[in-house]
């Protein structure tokens, strides 16, 4: 039963880019970052939505280490691809323009990818493939990190958490979305048990003793300071296909830093020599492929929703209701909460309050 209040999209919404503003955000950008976060927490990812408003965007603009104006600059560019630097600008920003030139370059000659390098966090992957998706086009996107995952046979952080996202258009209300992390568990929830007093789940941390770590505060702790690592997809070892989501992994590290000469692994920490704090220069990838140059916009969204409707109609274990299919429960939250709102629990309450007082907003919020 939920229980944190529920405040209006529209509030939350002009809050967050009016904070932006005040940081120095361009008022279309902010609108930008403002959607792409609130998107997060309208399909129930609240790991990405308004819990990271402030300590990953507003306190990093602050802090020196991510520039509030964007300088999007395309160094090399082909009819189907492009490279492009972001300057330490807003990932969000970044992502939105980059995806957008794909799916141009898609519309034009089938296929589009553009390269990313000396970017930002860029919020939930899927964000990026919607806006594929809803130009009838598959879209895929990935993003390097600061390091969290080991190896397999490894107790080291070395890897992000690079999510490998797939959007695919269907025939549906809603299209098919698998947005996932190549480790089991992502820093962002890991932060979401540390702020509701909970415990990380046993088996998805590693300690740099090869201990299993669930004391969600220490873990954040250790991830940053090196003695933690996350656990790549499949868990410790080989036993359980571990090596799949650290080979994934290692996938996203290279599409992520090799096509556009951008940083990779140890890179990636947002931590000087002299221990200063210092951008964290991410790279990513998008690319929109436009299903009308292969059999035709509307065959492709019917195939793909006839497979998704034959796997959800398939026989269930016992004791369970219903199959699901990616990007049907963030479907289903977004009818629950589309009128609602976004819950707003008391920790992201008190960092809202801080940030409108900070920056003198004549805002004012149903919780306080």
């Amino acid at each position: 039963m939920e229980t944190r209040p529920y405040v209006s999209w529209e509030l939350i919404g002009d809050f967050m880019t009016a904070a932006f503003v005040k940081v120095g955000v361009p008022l279309e950008d902010a609108k930008i970052c403002t959607d792409v976060l609130l998107e997060s927490d309208r399909r129930g990812i609240e790991s990405h939505g308004c819990n990271r408003f402030k300590p990953i965007y507003i306190d990093r603009i602050n802090d020196g280490i991510q520039n509030p104006v964007t300088e999007f600059e395309v160094i090399r560019e082909t009819p189907t691809t492009a490279v492009v630097d972001g300057h330490d600008g807003m990932g969000m920003v970044i992502g939105y323009k980059a995806m957008n030139m794909a799916i141009e370059k898609a519309k034009k000659y089938g296929m589009g990818m553009v390269a990313v390098r000396n970017s930002t966090h860029y919020g939930i992957a899927g964000y990026y493939n919607t806006m594929a998706t809803k130009e009838n086009m598959i879209g895929i996107t990935g993003t390097n990190a600061r390091p969290s995952i080991a190896p397999t046979f490894g107790v080291e952080n070395m890897l992000g958490t690079n999510p490998l996202a797939f959007g695919l258009p269907t025939d549906e209300d809603f299209s098919f979305q698998l947005d996932c992390a190549t480790s089991i568990m992502q820093r962002g929830k890991i932060e979401v048990y540390a702020r509701t007093g909970k415990e990380t789940p046993k088996g998805t941390v590693v300690g740099s003793d090869g201990s299993s770590l669930t004391d969600s505060v220490d873990i954040l702790k250790k991830l940053s300071s090196g003695e933690a690592a996350l656990a790549p997809l499949g868990g410790i070892g080989e036993e359980l296909g571990g090596y799949k989501g650290y080979g994934y992994a290692t996938v996203v590290e290279v599409l992520s830093a090799a096509l556009q000469a951008g940083n990779y692994l140890s890179m990636l920490s947002g931590i000087g020599e002299n221990n200063e704090k210092v951008p964290y220069r991410l790279g990513h990838f998008f690319i929109a492929i436009d299903t009308e140059a292969f059999v035709g916009a509307e065959s492709f969204k019917k195939t793909t929703g006839d497979i998704l409707r034959q796997l959800r109609a398939s026989k269930k274990a016992p004791g369970e209701d219903r199959i699901y299919t990616a990007g049907e429960k963030e479907y289903l939250v977004y009818l629950e909460r589309k009128d609602k709102g976004v819950p707003i629990g008391e920790s992201v309450q008190k960092e809202f309050i801080a940030v409108r007082d900070s920056l003198n907003l004549d805002i004012r919020f149903p919780f306080e």
